[in-house]
Formats: C-alpha cells, sequence, structure tokens
C-alpha cells in the first residue's frame, strides 16, 4: 500500500494524522502478511496495529483476547468508529451466536474477536471456522496479550500454549502475537509456542515518560497521603494483595467522601461487573482491587495508580502501573511498602503446594522468591526508578529521568554500620536471655527509654540500654526497616511480630559487613509531595474551564448512548479542542481522535459549546 492510502486510512478511520512511535514498521509488516511479535508498552496503541491491517486486508482477521470484558470493550470502540466488528463468546445465547455467525459469513465483518477455549474447540475450529475461512477467507490470527503463552510470563493461561496448533489447521494465515511486556526468555518462549515462522520482532521502548513513579514506606500517613491523592481528583485505581484490604480501603474512602468501589474474585460476577462498569463510566472516581483487575478495561484516562501492597513481580508493577496516562497524559504511580508486605509475600509463596500430595512446588516457589527479590531491589533503591524498570526489560536508559522520585528529590545514602550493630547487639542480648521483643521495644530499650514495661522485664542492665540515645525514634526505625529489607534482621508473622538475628546479622557484628540506609533529607513530607507529584494538566486557567464543560458534554452524550465517556473523545482529545477551539467542521477534523465517524456523529454538537466560549478567536496564540 503506498504513503497517501495507509495514512489516508489511519486519519479517516482512527483519527490520527501520523502513527505513534513504533506503529508504522508494524503495521507494514503486517500488511506485507508476515508472521510477527511485537512488543509494544500500554499506551503506545498496539490494538491499531492489527485493527488498521485488518481493514485494508480482504477477509476477516481472528483475535483471541483472554478476558471477556476485554474484547466487549474493543468491539464496542470499534464501533464508535464504524469499524465493522463482533465477538463470540459465553455472553450470548446460542440463537445470539447463530446470528451473528450468519452475519460473519455474509463478508461484511472485518475483525472476530474469542477466547481461546472457543476457538480451540474442535467443533467451532473444523466446523464454522472452516465455513468462514472457505467462504470468506481468515486473514490473519491476532493473539492479544501474547505474554500468557509463556510460563515465564506474569499472566500464564495454559489454554493459550495450545494456539499454534492452528497454524497446522490454517497454514496460509498468518499470526500476529502482540503484548506490553516480555523479557527476551517470554520472547523466545511466545515465537516457539505461537509456531511463529521468521516473524518480524518489533520491541518499542519500555520507557512511559508521561509516568511518575515514587515508592513511599508504608506507614500510619499512607491512608492520609492516599485520600490526598484521591481528592486532588481524576481517576485512580488502587491496587492491594488481599480481599480484606480491598474491602477496608474502599470503605473507608466512600466513607471519606470519595466515590469508591471494591473489586476481587470474592465478589459475585454481576457485582465486579457493575463496579467495573461505574468506574469506566466515571461514575466512580476510584476501584480498589487486586491483580484480578484492570487487564479486561481500555480506559485510557486513568490518572493515578497506586499500589497499597508490594506487587508480585516487576513485570506485574509494569503493567498494572502502566494503566495509568494510557492517552499519554501525565500520570502518577506510587508504592507503598514495608516489612509486612514482605511477610505477607513469602507466606503466599509457601502456599505453592501440590494440591495432590501437599508438597511445596519448589520450582515455583523458587521463581516467586527470585521476581519478590527483583521487586524489594526496585522498591529499596535509590536509582533512577525508570532505568531499574526498563533494564529488567534489557534496555538501557540513562537517569536522570526527571519524573520519578529519586532523580527528582535524591536521597543520600548513609554509613549506619555502628548503630546497625547496636541494634543488632539489642537483639542478640535479648534472645541470650531466652526473649524475643519487637521492634518498638528494641528501640525504646536502644533509647534508654524509662517504661514500667523495660524496668518490670529488668533490662535497664543491659549493655545496650541507652547506647542509641542520640538518635531519635524515626531514625532507629529507618534502620530497623533497612536492615529487614536487607535481609540482616528477620522478623516473625505468627501474630505478634518479633524481632531475630538471621543469618548474616553475624558479618555485620563482626565487622566483616557495613550497612548503608537511604536517608530523605528532608522527612516525610518530601516523600508524600513526590509521590503525588507530576500530574500538573499544563492548560492555563481559561482552557480547563473549557476542558471541563466538554466533558461534561461528553458525559451526557456517553450516557445517551450507554457507552464509556472515553469512547466518544478521550481527555486527549478534549485538552486539544480546548487549546485550539474549532468552530468549523474542518478545523474540528484536524483535532486528533477525530476520525470521519466521529466527525459526522459529534462534531457539530462539540463545535457549538466550544463557540460559547469564543471559538478560536478566543484561544491562546
Amino acid at each position: 500500500m503506498n504513503e497517501p492510502d495507509l495514512h489516508q486510512a489511519l486519519k479517516h478511520r482512527f483519527g490520527f494524522d501520523s502513527f505513534r512511535p513504533g506503529q508504522e514498521a508494524v503495521v507494514r509488516d503486517a500488511l506485507d502478511g508476515h508472521d510477527l511479535l511485537a512488543i509494544m508498552p500500554t499506551g503506545g496503541g498496539k490494538s491499531l496495529c492489527f485493527q488498521l491491517p485488518a481493514l485494508l486486508h480482504p477477509g476477516i482477521c481472528l483475535v483471541v483476547s483472554p478476558l471477556i470484558a476485554l474484547m466487549q470493550d474493543q468491539v464496542r470502540q470499534l464501533d464508535e468508529m464504524g469499524i465493522p466488528a463482533t465477538f463470540l463468546n459465553s455472553t450470548l445465547d446460542s440463537a445470539e451466536v447463530a446470528r451473528r455467525q450468519s452475519a460473519l459469513l455474509s463478508g461484511q465483518t472485518k475483525l472476530l474477536y474469542v477466547a481461546p477455549e472457543r476457538l480451540l474447540a474442535p467443533d467451532f475450529r473444523d466446523g464454522f471456522l472452516a465455513r468462514l475461512d472457505a467462504q470468506v477467507g481468515l486473514s490473519a490470527l491476532v493473539i492479544d496479550e501474547a505474554h500468557c503463552v509463556s510460563e515465564w510470563g506474569h499472566d500464564f493461561r495454559p489454554e493459550y500454549r495450545q494456539l499454534g496448533s492452528l497454524r497446522e489447521r490454517f497454514e496460509r494465515m498468518p499470526c500476529w502475537a502482540f503484548t506490553a511486556t516480555a523479557t527476551e526468555r517470554v520472547r523466545n518462549d511466545i515465537v516457539a509456542q505461537l509456531r511463529l515462522r521468521q516473524p518480524g520482532v518489533h520491541i518499542s521502548s519500555f520507557n512511559r515518560p508521561n509516568l511518575y513513579y515514587a515508592v513511599r514506606h508504608k506507614d500510619r500517613n499512607s491512608y492520609n497521603d492516599l485520600l490526598a491523592q484521591a481528592r486532588e481528583g481524576g481517576s485512580g485505581i488502587v491496587y492491594c494483595l488481599s480481599r480484606k484490604r480491598v474491602e477496608e480501603l474502599a470503605e473507608r474512602l466512600a466513607g471519606d467522601g470519595i466515590e469508591a468501589c471494591p473489586y476481587h474474585a470474592g465478589l459475585d460476577a454481576q457485582t465486579r461487573s457493575a463496579h467495573q462498569d461505574r468506574f469506566i463510566r466515571d461514575d466512580a472516581q476510584v476501584i480498589v482491587a487486586t491483580i484480578a483487575f484492570g487487564m479486561g478495561i481500555n480506559k485510557p484516562d486513568v490518572r493515578w495508580v497506586v499500589h497499597y501492597d508490594l506487587p508480585r513481580t516487576i513485570e506485574g508493577y509494569y503493567q498494572e502501573a502502566g494503566r495509568a496516562g494510557r492517552d499519554g497524559l501525565p500520570g502518577r504511580c506510587t508504592l507503598y511498602f514495608g516489612p509486612g508486605d514482605i511477610r505477607t509475600a513469602e507466606f503466599l509463596i509457601a502456599q505453592k503446594i501440590d494440591p495432590g500430595s501437599g508438597e511445596p512446588l519448589e520450582d515455583e516457589q523458587r521463581i516467586a522468591r527470585q521476581q519478590l527479590r527483583q521487586v524489594l531491589d526496585y522498591a529499596e533503591s535509590t536509582e533512577c526508578r525508570r532505568s531499574v524498570q526498563l533494564r529488567y526489560f534489557g534496555e538501557r536508559f540513562d537517569p536522570p529521568c526527571g519524573a520519578c522520585d529519586n532523580c527528582c528529590e535524591p536521597r543520600t545514602l548513609e554509613d549506619r554500620t555502628l548503630e546497625a550493630r547496636q541494634l543488632l547487639s539489642c537483639v542478640a542480648r535479648l534472645a541470650q536471655r531466652g526473649q524475643r521483643f519487637g521492634g518498638s521495644y528494641v528501640i525504646d530499650l536502644l533509647r534508654g527509654a524509662d517504661t514500667d514495661k523495660i524496668r518490670r522485664n529488668g533490662h535497664t542492665d543491659l549493655s545496650t540500654y541507652g547506647i542509641g540515645r542520640g538518635r531519635s525514634q524515626d531514625d532507629w526505625r529507618t534502620l530497623l526497616r533497612a536492615l529487614l529489607h536487607q535481609g540482616l534482621l528477620t522478623e516473625t508473622h505468627d501474630g505478634f511480630p518479633v524481632l531475630s538475628l538471621s543469618a548474616d546479622s553475624r558479618a555485620v557484628l563482626r565487622g566483616e559487613r557495613s550497612v548503608q540506609v537511604a536517608i530523605d533529607p528532608s522527612g516525610p513530607a518530601r516523600t508524600r509531595k513526590a509521590a503525588r507529584g507530576g500530574a500538573d494538566s499544563g492548560l492555563p486557567p481559561a482552557d480547563e474551564a473549557l476542558f471541563q464543560e466538554l466533558r461534561d458534554l461528553r458525559k451526557q452524550l456517553a450516557v445517551e448512548r450507554n457507552i464509556p465517556p472515553y469512547m466518544v473523545f478521550s481527555d486527549a482529545s478534549l485538552r486539544a479542542m480546548a487549546r485550539l477551539r474549532p468552530v468549523s467542521l474542518p478545523q474540528f477534523a484536524q483535532i486528533p481522535g477525530v476520525g470521519d465517524r466521529k466527525l459526522a456523529e459529534y462534531g457539530e454538537t462539540f463545535i457549538a459549546v466550544i463557540d460559547e466560549y469564543g471559538g478560536a478567536s478566543a484561544a491562546p496564540t
């Protein structure tokens, strides 16, 4: 296809004047009929890379999607753009399935979304799909979320491993695999499992420059920080490890005036669907969820993501945090963690056992512990957050990034070996007496606190009593966290947490190992500010007022059409309207995201609101 035709199709169908970085090479490879593997970060526009070739190729493109909500969302969005697409899944009764199959055989549809289970069912594969190929033609097989193919991926699904068998049944059909994250090992596994033939491999940068990353130690102020984040506005997702934590946070946020919904596997399917729907339609500002939430939505205007508990893997964190700012506008990603998270993660790893024998699944546990260590290294690092993430995916990045807490307000490392030896010695002296206590008690001992409990236990005669008076309680807590995170001290998780020496503690006590601690020079306020930084809209007040009016109009139209607001226009499109203020249909057609269908459907309605604000004559120059 020549250059003008390709770019015309891009503009008229999708409303974009140019491709995003990496898209055009993938599209051209697909149009040439090659197998391909495309690794493109969330927000990189990977869906367009198979939807556009599907429109330009004769026949029907099969799209394998792992989640019902995801395929329904994408089909609904394509319908809004006037692109003929449909899905077949378990939500449809037999009569509706028959009706859709009949329509597919007429050849008017360009994209068919299916779950892997249906696609692999012999009666569907060898029956209807074979008829469809013979009568209309199958243009390509798209494997979306292709990391699900690999057991080394963060969301392995066994049924995905069988998709390669379709290559034998439909030999002429090219296969296009897409995912947002994949290490080299996962990429190689995808190529092997899907039996890709000399595929074009396209790896876009994993860097998301519009996202601000910050890590905070979890403490008594964490909820207040979360509440302040929510009150700043914008749609947000809060990820937690447990259902109990999800319910507690959602209820507490709602009690503080934030429209928040819980989402986890313990809720029935109808409730989960209702809560997800409220969120994507902007009726709820925040959704508090386990990792069960997120992969099935296309909502591009999530402005912030908070991990209230430690994520399980770097890949999982990148994916989940990456749900912020998919529209290219600023987003914030904050991770809270503390020693309790490590205990919880280790407990969950220990639950990986063979259901038949009850024996530990040693390989799975080993991989999980390695992944936990990688997450801890990220959380505790004083290095540029972006550098750590990108290095994990094999990409080099030269800091500073200018959009993470460590680059914007770097901490310094201080040698705290002497204080570490004092704290470890205190724990050792207590152990020699057959006694163990929690961190708060040990810190009180070090600081020479005069309490009834210390006197009653006879601990004022310990050699370590009072040797740490020169340090504040916060200083000692910071050191205690560092020792736990660095594996130089352990803490039980059997109800009441008590401290014990670890195998590596002796090296510190013998003077064979130093202890470096990252010190925050500006105190807790600095970290809270950094965790919430990086989301300024950049619009002047007059444009911001128009933007809000356009958002209200978008919401009204979405309710009337029973679709999520972002399917009318994205925030990025609305901001361009507020800034450029088009007052004619040709001007409106130049707005990013305005294709032929949306121009005809919405152009005059939005222009009328813009005109009330003075139109292009009132826009800043």
